[in-house]
């Protein structure tokens, strides 16, 4: 999977990312990533750095994470917690169209 192929169009269900391609996708500086990931604040699975995997999700948070920042100057605590509720909406509102009330 080439870095345009994640930037382009929809995340696969089941994707997973390295470090490094979340990076590419997502803009970001590696050392980012891992301080939010030690501060508990992005999900990532596998031991070490050389093992962790992300998912489209953990790519959408991480794009989400990284505006939020940017665009309020927020901390990164809460651009956790924004993301939270802003994926929290997103499930809501897609069991509501699943339901057909919507």
């Amino acid at each position: 999977m080439s870095d345009d192929d994640i930037l382009i169009g929809r995340i696969e269900e089941g994707a997973c990312f390295t470090l490094e391609e979340l990076c590419a996708a997502c803009a970001l500086e590696r050392e980012w990533v891992m301080r939010r990931i030690e501060e508990g604040l992005f999900p990532v699975s596998g031991a070490a750095a050389a093992e962790w995997r992300f998912s489209g999700v953990a790519l959408s948070r991480a794009r989400r994470m990284r505006e939020i920042e940017r665009d309020f100057d927020a901390v990164p605590e809460l651009a956790a917690l924004v993301a939270d509720l802003l994926e929290e909406m997103d499930e809501l509102r897609s069991r509501l169209r699943r339901a057909g009330l919507a």
